[in-house]
């Protein structure tokens, strides 16, 4: 990715909300917020439509995104947005092939998961948001020459079986010639939530963690990112839009002007600070203080985590099969053709 500046150095502080949304109009009441009163007005004219998006969280991690909102480019492409966090792939998928989304955000596997399954109407994913996994590996003290070998004999508290932030932490330490079986502990019976207040506990070595958990656990002296999964694992399709084929056929344009203020997102990112990034979706997390959000911006912009397009690659896919076979969750392999179009990620481009 290249930037147009040089990052500013932020002090750390503390962290914030991962779990909440933004929300209103023709979505079932799962969870959503509408982040204080800088939203913009949309007026309701015959030309707005209105579209309820699920993410899997509400997350930084997901910056891009968040600047399309606060920017109103959904606006400027006549969408109403909806926002309403799942929390989890599981249940986002859910509200995607049950008609309560009509656009899902979360991990591409869960796409392949229900194809494979025989789903009628399956999900296609239509464009790419991060590159990077957005998780780190925390330690309880800090270790400047961390080596994926001292995990060895460790117990470390990880992810859900069949997730992305599990598979790609087993992928790296495959790569690793470590095996996840017998060479250390994970502890996966922990919620996605709750890892962090378990270590904070005592348990566990280390522990698999997103921000704002990885910067909280430091700013308390309770734990030190010792490495990112997201450089570690190298260039991973992490999370991606889609909707049922059937949605996607009958409102084209509606597909096309949502990718469309997606990649004005993007090109924000690509040519602003992290301050300025952070300054933009600060509403999107009012419980976290600014200079926090530009630590974990910072973090995250550092490392490479978004696309400059939105284009989903088939060598992205393939590299994303091959994980989850790696991690024994890939029964038969899927037609790339199949559940990805980029028809409208190379249109928005400008």
């Amino acid at each position: 990715m290249k930037k147009k500046f040089i990052p500013i150095l932020l002090a750390s502080t503390l962290a914030v909300s991962l779990l909440s949304a933004c929300g209103s109009d023709h979505a079932d009441d799962t969870v959503s917020h509408t982040p204080n009163n800088t939203t913009k007005a949309v007026s309701n004219t015959p030309e707005t439509v209105s579209v309820t998006l699920n993410e899997v969280a509400h997350s930084i991690f997901y910056a891009p995104m968040y600047v399309a909102i606060e920017n109103g480019y959904f606006e400027d492409e006549g969408i109403k947005l909806t926002l309403v966090t799942g929390f989890g792939a599981d249940k986002t998928m859910t509200a995607v092939l049950s008609g309560e989304a009509d656009i899902g955000f979360m991990g591409s596997e869960s796409s392949i998961y229900t194809y494979n399954e025989g789903a009628n109407d399956h999900v296609v994913n239509f464009a790419q948001l991060t590159q990077r996994a957005g998780n780190f590996l925390v330690a309880r003290e800090e270790m400047p020459d961390f080596d994926w070998d001292d995990l060895k004999g460790k117990n470390v508290l990880g992810g859900r079986k069949g997730g992305m932030p599990e598979m790609v932490f087993e992928y790296i330490l495959k790569q690793h010639d470590i095996d996840p079986t017998t060479d250390l502990t994970i502890n996966q019976s922990i919620d996605f939530g709750s890892t962090a207040a378990a270590f904070s506990e005592g348990l566990g070595d280390y522990t698999i963690e997103f921000e704002p958990s990885a910067t909280i656990l430091e700013s308390e002296n309770k734990g030190y990112v010792v490495a990112s999964l997201g450089k570690d694992s190298g260039y991973v399709p992490y999370t991606a839009y889609s909707a049922k084929q059937s949605y996607i056929n009958q409102y084209p344009d509606t597909i096309q002007g949502f990718t469309n203020a997606l990649q004005k997102g993007m090109d924000y990112v690509q040519s602003h600070s992290p301050f300025e990034i952070a300054k933009v979706i600060e509403p999107q997390f009012p419980e976290t203080d600014l200079n926090t959000i530009t630590t974990i911006v910072t973090r995250y912009y550092d490392q490479d985590t978004w696309k400059d397009n939105l284009v989903f690659e088939k060598s992205s896919f393939d590299l994303l099969q091959d994980i989850l076979e790696t991690a024994g969750e890939l029964e038969k392999r899927t037609p790339y053709e199949d559940l990805v179009t980029t028809e409208f990620a190379k249109k928005a481009i400008k």
